[in-house]
């Protein structure tokens, strides 16, 4: 990435690459996360677009409907963003090891 994407840029991909990775049109993905079927494709294709910004309760809808951290949206490098996206699949231990590592900085 040469130039800092906007907060808008890094939503509009990361919601794409989840609604794909999950394999759901975007209809179904806006009828899953409680969106009206007559424009739910349409809403989900303006947000991947960013024609229209979704509000943070939507954001999280659509967290919850593709199984992703909320906070996986907004994370602007793809290695981190991955981090995140698999974090919470790890198990308490896991969990603390990885923060045990980095905040040791002992890799």
């Amino acid at each position: 990435m040469t130039q800092r994407e906007s907060h808008r840029d890094i939503f509009c991909k990361r919601l794409k690459e989840a609604r794909l990775a999950a394999g759901l049109s975007q209809k179904r993905l806006g009828i899953a996360a409680g969106i009206d079927e007559f424009v739910a494709s349409t809403r989900i294709n303006r947000y991947e677009k960013g024609v229209h910004e979704a509000d943070i309760h939507t954001a999280q809808k659509l967290a919850q409907t593709l199984n992703v951290p909320l906070a996986y949206f907004y994370v602007e490098n793809d290695q981190l963003a991955a981090i995140v996206m698999n974090f919470d699949k790890l198990s308490e231990e896991d969990k603390e090891k990885i923060i045990h590592l980095i905040d040791n900085r002992t890799l």
